[in-house]
């Protein structure tokens, strides 16, 4: 069980299972912390929501977007194509990074993409048709850290929920990293809390990490 002292994101991580990917202790030692969720209504109406925390529990980032999806599971996947975006336009490729998700498919693809790129043999991808796109972008992103693995919570338990369900509640205290306040390596970054950018709209993930293929 955690110390619940801890930051909420590494306190989520420490107790929740990683699929497929052994979860001894040394993999709590994170430099940052993920957690992802989108929502879907069947007006086409959704949001994006993204919370990213160092290890000390510093805000780096904190999104709440309105979006338009066709279905959850392609909300998933494009909220967590977005937190992986911003977190790496500032983050250095060496941080280790703990991804926090409420979709059972989509934390286990994570982790089997992320031994992929350790060489260990394949593991099947189920990956919905729609989200296709998206899934190329993660990969991308999952192979351009040092070290990323996904642990699966309950939607409850994820911090990113309300972001995603409600962002017009939340438009008014988005957070984004601002450069000049990352200098890239992660033992710098670990006590910035980021920058408040309040009424920032945030624009949807880039299509254009499209490197790995499905």
């Amino acid at each position: 069980m955690a110390a619940y002292s801890r930051p909420a994101l590494r306190n989520l991580f420490d107790d929740s299972p990683t699929p497929h990917i052994a979860h001894p202790p040394r993999t709590h030692h994170r430099d940052y912390y993920l957690a992802a969720d989108g929502s879907f209504r069947q007006s086409g109406d959704g949001g994006l929501g993204v919370l990213i925390e160092t290890r000390e529990g510093g805000t780096v980032a904190r999104l709440a977007v309105p979006d338009q999806v066709p279905d959850n599971n392609v909300a998933e996947y494009r909220a967590l194509h977005l937190g992986l975006d911003v977190l790496a336009e500032h983050v250095h490729p060496e941080a280790r990074v703990g991804v926090l998700v409420d979709h059972d498919d989509l934390a286990a693809n994570v982790n089997r993409a992320t031994l992929a790129t350790r060489g260990d043999p394949p593991h099947p991808y189920r990956v919905p048709r729609a989200a296709r796109h998206h899934w190329r972008g993660i990969r991308a992103r999952v192979a351009r850290f040092a070290e990323l693995r996904a642990a699966r919570i309950d939607s409850g338990e994820n911090p990113a929920h309300p972001l995603a369900n409600t962002p017009e509640q939340y438009r008014g205290t988005q957070v984004r990293p601002a450069p000049e306040a990352l200098p890239g390596e992660p033992a710098d970054l670990r006590d910035e809390p980021g920058t408040r950018d309040r009424g920032q709209e945030v624009p949807p993930p880039s299509r254009a990490d499209r490197h790995a293929s499905d």
